[in-house]
């Protein structure tokens, strides 16, 4: 997703006074492109990396991105549709329809370009699927205000988690399920389970990752310039990953039995780390309601969107504070410009994955990593250079212009 260049405040003068500062514009701000970049390479570590469970430094280092890395890409998203629909101040009137007619457009081709992907069978859970049918559910309220957006999205987080498991025992439990899915055209067009998946059954259910959209909606309304915004930012995303795993570590250790059932619920997995990290494994049979406490990042908990969420926001204003240090600006070029050419960067890892395989061996999988990481930062370097967007965004740019003919 693009934005023009920052404008610049008026210098006063004899014949022209200060102007006041103006609010937050929708002029391009580096903080959330470099965040954007830092979200790719933290997918590339989680499809191409070793795994956590080599242990050690490096272990803990790649179990990092796991999941949180997705988590930011999708709450940028939600940015992206405040963008485009007007920021600091939603458009109105056939702008604003204009604009709405943008997003459909754009969560379309998103879709169709992720059941494309998932064709390709590789290991990878695509999720510009998902992405594409989020645009879509959360567009109504792209008008609504910061505060009012952040209540929706912490709402859905304490409620939509908890209905998400309902549905997901329903569907172990019945067989309404496949009845839905053989009337859905959806899914014999892409020869998945269509609705039913991306809403509720796939890696990246709807249900519970609207929250993060929302959340990036109510960002986007936030002037990211201001260093206090920044810290207040990064205090608020603290204290919301404190919530997250520190509640789940707390829940997991105070409820009698938790820690047990989880353990025996998954496939090899440790549970001592499922407040935090995705080695305590998949469900095997069933699952059990204890597991609504843990927090490893594709859980889809309460827990676990709370703790996301507040590192995505903690990243954002990192993110922010360091471009606005020249030296560190310059430094992060590279993982900048792979944010600029967002939707590239993630589709031709996937092809490249089909060409090449995933790794699992720690030595070629690193080297595996280092390889997809530096040329993705070359090639977006060298592209941003000469272009505002990215191969990929530009062809997505140009399928939105039938948006114009909106009356």
């Amino acid at each position: 997703m693009t934005q023009e260049a920052t404008p610049t405040l008026a210098l006063p003068t004899p014949d022209r006074p200060a102007q006041r500062p103006r609010p937050p514009s929708a002029g391009r701000l580096v903080g959330i492109d470099l965040a954007r970049g830092l979200a790719v390479l933290g997918m590339y570590a989680a499809h191409v990396g070793p795994d956590p469970t080599v242990g050690g430094p490096l272990g803990f280092l790649l179990e990092l991105p796991r999941g949180r890395a997705s988590a930011l890409f999708a709450l940028l998203a939600g940015f992206s549709l405040v963008l485009i629909t007007g920021r600091p101040h939603p458009r109105t009137g056939r702008a604003g329809r204009q604009a709405a007619a943008r997003i459909v457009i754009r969560a379309l081709v998103l879709m169709a370009l992720g059941f494309a992907l998932t064709t390709l069978d590789t290991d990878v859970d695509v999720i510009l699927s998902f992405y594409g049918l989020l645009f879509l559910l959360v567009l109504p309220l792209y008008r609504l205000r910061a505060r009012t957006l952040a209540c929706i999205a912490a709402a859905g987080a304490l409620l939509l988690p908890q209905v998400l498991y309902l549905v997901r025992q329903s569907v172990e439990g019945g067989d309404w399920a496949d009845a839905v899915v053989s009337a859905d055209p959806l899914a014999r067009v892409s020869g998945t389970n269509g609705f039913m998946e991306l809403l509720f059954t796939g890696e990246y259910p709807v249900l519970t990752w609207m929250p993060f959209m929302v959340a990036g909606m109510a960002l986007a309304r936030l002037d990211l310039t201001r260093r206090r915004t920044l810290a207040q930012l990064s205090g608020t995303g603290g204290a919301l990953a404190l919530l997250g795993y520190g509640g789940s570590w707390l829940a997991l250790h105070l409820v009698p039995h938790a820690l047990t059932t989880v353990a025996a619920a998954t496939d090899g997995g440790s549970a001592g780390a499922a407040w935090w990290s995705d080695t305590v494994g998949d469900i095997s049979d069933g699952t059990p309601a204890d597991w609504l406490l843990v927090a490893a990042p594709h859980s889809q908990t309460t827990f676990s969107i709370l703790g996301n969420t507040g590192v995505a926001l903690v990243v954002v204003a990192a993110c922010g504070a360091a471009t606005q240090v020249p030296r560190l600006l310059r430094l992060a070029t590279p993982v900048t410009a792979v944010g600029m050419t967002a939707l590239t960067a993630y589709v031709l890892h996937i092809l490249a994955i089909r060409v090449v395989g995933m790794e699992d061996a720690t030595g070629p999988a690193l080297l595996s990593l280092l390889l997809f990481s530096l040329t993705a930062m070359v090639f977006a370097t060298a592209w941003t250079r000469h272009f505002r967007r990215g191969p990929l965004e530009y062809l997505l740019h140009t399928a939105t212009r039938p948006a114009r003919l909106v009356r």
